[in-house]
C-alpha cells in the first residue's frame, strides 16, 4: 500500500521522561523502585542516559529521517520543591526543544506522564484539591519560559489509565500498558515504604495511578482544564490537548453491554473534559474481546506484554474516537513490545494502513509517533520489554537503529516529499 500523508504531517517516535532520562531522584517512582518489598523487578538508574546524550539522540532520529520527537518534560526536575523552580531544568528543556527544531524535529511535549514530585505525595498527592492549582503553575512556569518553542502540548498521558488498571485487575484481564501487575497493586507494605520515602505516611501516599475513583476523575478533568488555561494564557499559539490509552473495543454476540460499559469508562467519561482543546491524542497497542462472561483472553500471537498482536486495532480506534469529537487527532502512541523486529516493521505497516484508510475516509489525523524510540525502562517489567526502534546497550550506551527505525524513516520520507 502507498501512503499519501497531509502538508506538514508528523512521522516519529515517543519517550517518557522517567523511562530514558535516568536518575529522576525527585519522583515518585523514585521513591517506589526503592521501596522495601517493591514489585519493581529493576531500579531505572540511569536509564538510557537520554538527559545527558539527548543532543546525539535528537541527530540521530534526524538521521533516521524522521520529522517529530514526542518527549515529556519532568515535573519533578522542573520544581523540585513546592514553589522552588529549578532554572537548569528549564535550561536543559530549552536546548532539548532547540535542537529538535535545528534538526528539523516538530516537539511534541507532555507535562506529565506518570510520575510526580515527592513533595506532591505529602500534600495528598492526585487527591490532594491543591492539584489543579500548583500543577497549573508548573504549566504557567514552563510555557511563559519555552512555549514558543512548543507547537503541540500534551497535559497529561493516558489520563484514562488508571481507570483502565483498576478495571483490569478487578478482572484479571491483561496487562496495562505500564505493566504492573495485579499483587503489586494490591500489596499494601511497599506503598507504605514508598510514602516514607516521600516524605509522608500511606493516608497521604496518592500516585497518578490511583486515581480511579469518580472524586478523582473528577479531579483529573479539573487538572487538565486548569493546566489548558494556563497553557493558553502565556502561550496562545501552542495546541493543547491530552492523550489517552484506547485498546480497540470489540464484542462477540452476548457481549455488547460489557463493550459498552468499558468503552464508556475508558473514553466516553472523559469527552466533556475535552470541549476546548486543540487535538486529541490517540494511543492504541492492541484490541480487547468481550463477550457473554466478560473478556475473552487473546488465542493467537501475544506480545512481551501479554496483549494480543493486533495492529488494526489503530484505525478501528480512529474511527470511533472521530465518531465523537470533532478535532483533529495525533496518533502519540502505537507499538509493540516484541524481540522480533521483522514483527515490529510488520505492526508499523499495517498500523498506518489502517490509518491511511481514515485519511482517505476524510478524518483529520496530524501525525504518528510511534512507541517507543529506545528499549527503555518499563516500569515494573524493568528492563524486560523491548518496544524500541533503538536498541541500547546499557553497558555502553551505544544507540543502535533497527530496521523498523529505518523503515519509519523511509514512511517520514513520504510526508516530506508531498510537503516539500
Amino acid at each position: 500500500m502507498e501512503f499519501n500523508f497531509p502538508d506538514a504531517f508528523l512521522v516519529g517516535s515517543s519517550t517518557a521522561g522517567h523511562q530514558v532520562e535516568g536518575n529522576n531522584v525527585n519522583s515518585d517512582f523514585w521513591a517506589e523502585e526503592h521501596a522495601e518489598g517493591s514489585p519493581y523487578r529493576e531500579k531505572s538508574g540511569d536509564a538510557v542516559d537520554h538527559y545527558r546524550l539527548y543532543q546525539q539522540d535528537i541527530a540521530l532520529m534526524a538521521e533516521l529521517g524522521w520529522n517529530a520527537y514526542r518527549f515529556s518534560i519532568e515535573w519533578s526536575r522542573i520544581e523540585p520543591e513546592p514553589g522552588e523552580y529549578s532554572q537548569s531544568a528549564i535550561e536543559h528543556y530549552r536546548d532539548m526543544l532547540e535542537s529538535c527544531h535545528k534538526a528539523g524535529l516538530t516537539p511534541v511535549v507532555v507535562m506529565h506522564h506518570f510520575t510526580s514530585p515527592k513533595w506532591l505525595m505529602r500534600l495528598g498527592g492526585w487527591a490532594s484539591p491543591e492539584l489543579p492549582e500548583r500543577f497549573a503553575k508548573y504549566c504557567e512556569v514552563v510555557f511563559r519560559e519555552l512555549g514558543h518553542l512548543i507547537p503541540y502540548a500534551l497535559t497529561m498521558n493516558e489520563v484514562n489509565l488508571p481507570v483502565m488498571l483498576k478495571e483490569i485487575f478487578a478482572t484479571m484481564g491483561f496487562t496495562p500498558p505500564v505493566g504492573i501487575d495485579r499483587e503489586a497493586w494490591k500489596a499494601p507494605q511497599w506503598r507504605e515504604s514508598a510514602a516514607r520515602l516521600c516524605g509522608t505516611t500511606a493516608d497521604n501516599y496518592f500516585t497518578f495511578h490511583m486515581a480511579s475513583d469518580e472524586a478523582s476523575v473528577e479531579l483529573i478533568k479539573e487538572v487538565h482544564q486548569e493546566a489548558r488555561k494556563a497553557i493558553k494564557t502565556v502561550s496562545p499559539d501552542t495546541r493543547v490537548g491530552w492523550s489517552m490509552a484506547l485498546s480497540d473495543v470489540q464484542a462477540v454476540p452476548g457481549g455488547e453491554e460489557w463493550a459498552a460499559r468499558k468503552w464508556y469508562q475508558y473514553f466516553e467519561q472523559y469527552v466533556p473534559a475535552m470541549e476546548g482543546d486543540d487535538f486529541f491524542g490517540l494511543q492504541n497497542y492492541t484490541r480487547e474481546v468481550y463477550g457473554p462472561d466478560g473478556q475473552i483472553q487473546p488465542e493467537g500471537e501475544v506480545t512481551q506484554m501479554g496483549y494480543e498482536f493486533y495492529p488494526e486495532g489503530l484505525g478501528n480506534v480512529i474511527r470511533k474516537v472521530s465518531q465523537v469529537l470533532s478535532m483533529p487527532l495525533i496518533v502519540t502512541e502505537h507499538g509493540v513490545a516484541t524481540t522480533d523486529d521483522e514483527r515490529r516493521q510488520t505492526f508499523i505497516r499495517e498500523g498506518l494502513k489502517g490509518l491511511q484508510d481514515c485519511l482517505n475516509e476524510g478524518i483529520d489525523i496530524k501525525g504518528y509517533l510511534h512507541w517507543s524510540t529506545f528499549d527503555n525502562f518499563e516500569w515494573n517489567s524493568g528492563y524486560s520489554k523491548h518496544f524500541g526502534l533503538i536498541a541500547v546497550d546499557r553497558k555502553t550506551q551505544k544507540r543502535q537503529p533497527k530496521e523498523s527505525a529505518r523503515l519509519l524513516g523511509q514512511i517520514a520520507g513520504i510526508t516530506s516529499l508531498v510537503s516539500g
